[in-house]
């Protein structure tokens, strides 16, 4: 035998390692590794998938089309919302977005502003330039109005008269805003004002009086500012329900600490006088008597008649002075001038006074105050005093005479009591009944949104390693076993043949050892056809060799 020839396998004989894996657990064994390292990459994946939060919601069609092209454009991924309702992107992309499509004015709430006066075209009419004015100022103070939380959607109609050269004839604008607010939201009068300022502040000549604001019902929001002819109007009802609540939490902050917390339930109604009045009163007083009157005037004329003869009896009466004249309110008349010259020894001429005073009047003008209280009703309600014993009873006991008298004491002082206006208290101790609200069942552990979350996270990730367990069971393990098989006994026997230990010569070379001449007897006894094989491959050699 060539000791240094190549030992091939002989024919007949097993194949062992790779090639003795058959070829349908081959393609098995690939297949497996492929889905294995798809599971792989699919987990890997799905824990690094971002999470989707809303960018728009309740867009219109054309804006909705036009957001989601300039998403495409910055190659954003986005997805609809259940129902299409919402437009969502990637949480850490929200907020980069909206600033992005906010600088090409997206979304347009379905509005045009000014910026249709930037797309005029050559040879309008004036009219036409007119129109395109007056929409875009509709847009724009609609836009503005939507900003407010509550408003949903806005829509502005203006009234703008052609005005021309004769100031009698021309005309006021006017407005009319259409709200649609936000389910359970609503506007408070200040609000609604606010409104209606905005957009007379925004118009020329318009006044708020000629601004209308309506709701989606058709209920008007804005008023001109008047009184209604009959019953209150906002801000009158308004002040009775602040003055009534006012007085109940006065009595509830007085009364509680005595009674309890909760032990105590009051009402204050409260009758309240808006009318309006006015009253103007001029009062005279009486000629002052004895005391001096405010002269306003006096005018004196006096004429002598030098031709005149002196008359009367000469002596020293006829050289006085005339005597003072007096106000007939205060005394006797002032004698004239004619009948001072018809005394005698009066020289001749003629004398005339005239003095006007002034006339005492008082003119008060009262206004009634609006908003004062014309009467005043308190009903109070005071629990049972409750007392537990030492074995943990309950017991309610009512409040002694005393007690509730000193609580009718505190009521009225505390809201301003007054007989006179007709006000009434009314206190009764009587027991609670206490109405146990019915609970809500707790949600079972598998009920809660949060669990519900949970389990569907862990469920992904155990669903992706149970399918990684299978492939590797029955695809991947079988060509593994099958490849750290040991050989079968021709096989070995074939190994054998390269070792000239193992095996005797058969040119005669020294006998092999004892217990392998027992392993090969036993191997050709279980498995002649090996040995016969291995035999015949001895014999090709060493033909071949000689």
């Amino acid at each position: 035998m060539n000791a240094n020839a190549q030992t091939l396998p002989a024919p007949g004989v097993p194949a062992t390692g790779l090639a003795a894996i058959p070829l349908r657990r081959k393609l098995a064994a690939l297949a497996g590794l492929a889905a294995l390292v798809a599971i792989v990459v699919a987990s890997l994946a799905w824990s690094r998938q971002p999470d989707y939060r809303v960018l728009f919601t309740n867009l219109s069609d054309k804006d909705g089309g036009a957001v989601i092209a300039a998403l495409s454009q910055m190659n954003v991924p986005y997805r609809f919302a259940p129902g299409g309702a919402a437009i969502l992107v990637p949480e850490d992309r929200v907020h980069d977005a909206r600033l992005k499509l906010a600088s090409q004015g997206l979304p347009r709430g379905g509005t045009v502003g000014f910026e249709l006066m930037e797309n005029q075209k050559f040879g309008v009419t004036q009219f036409q330039e007119r129109l395109n004015f007056q929409r875009g100022l509709e847009g724009e103070l609609a836009r503005s109005i939507q900003s407010l939380a509550a408003v949903q959607n806005a829509r502005v109609h203006l009234a703008l008269p052609v005005q021309n050269g004769f100031l009698r004839e021309q005309q006021k604008p006017s407005a009319s805003v259409l709200l649609s607010l936000y389910p359970g939201r609503t506007l408070d009068r200040g609000q609604v004002a606010g409104i209606v300022h905005l957009v007379a502040s925004s118009v020329p000549d318009l006044a708020p009086k000629q601004v209308s604001v309506i709701d989606q019902t058709g209920s008007l929001l804005s008023s001109d500012g008047e009184s209604p002819a009959n019953g209150l109007d906002a801000s009158q009802l308004n002040y009775v329900r602040q003055l009534e609540s006012g007085f109940t939490q006065r009595v509830l902050d007085i009364v509680e600490p005595i009674v309890g917390t909760g032990n105590v339930r009051a009402q204050v109604t409260a009758d309240v006088d808006f009318t309006q009045s006015e009253s103007t009163a001029e009062q005279y007083r009486p000629n002052q008597g004895g005391e001096p009157a405010a002269v306003r005037s006096q005018q004196v004329l006096e004429s002598a008649d030098a031709s005149a003869a002196a008359q009367g009896i000469p002596g020293a009466l006829s050289n006085q002075p005339p005597v003072p004249a007096t106000a007939p309110v205060n005394g006797a008349a002032q004698p004239t001038a004619a009948a001072a010259a018809g005394r005698p020894g009066s020289a001749g001429g003629r004398r005339e006074a005239t003095t006007n005073y002034e006339v005492d009047k008082t003119v008060r003008v009262t206004r009634n105050a609006t908003g004062t209280i014309r009467r005043l009703t308190a009903a109070i309600v005071v629990n049972h005093r409750r007392t537990v014993d030492e074995s943990g009873k309950v017991t309610l006991a009512p409040l002694t005479p005393a007690e509730l008298e000193n609580v009718n004491a505190l009521v009225r002082e505390t809201i301003g009591f007054n007989r006179e206006r007709g006000d009434s208290i009314n206190v009764v101790n009587a027991p609670f009944t206490e109405i146990e609200a019915p609970k809500e069942p707790a949600l079972a552990i598998w009920q809660q949104p949060e669990n519900i979350a949970l389990a569907r996270d862990v469920g992904k990730q155990l669903g992706l390693l149970l399918l990684a367990v299978i492939v590797i069971f029955t695809l991947i393990r079988p060509a593994l076993k099958a490849l750290a098989r040991p050989p079968a006994p021709a096989a070995r026997v074939a190994e054998r043949v390269d070792d000239p230990l193992q095996l005797p010569l058969p040119s005669g070379g020294a006998a092999a050892p004892p217990a392998r001449q027992d392993e090969i007897l036993k191997i050709a006894r279980d498995n002649p056809a090996a040995v016969a094989s291995v035999v015949r491959s001895w014999v090709g050699t060493e033909a071949k060799g000689a």
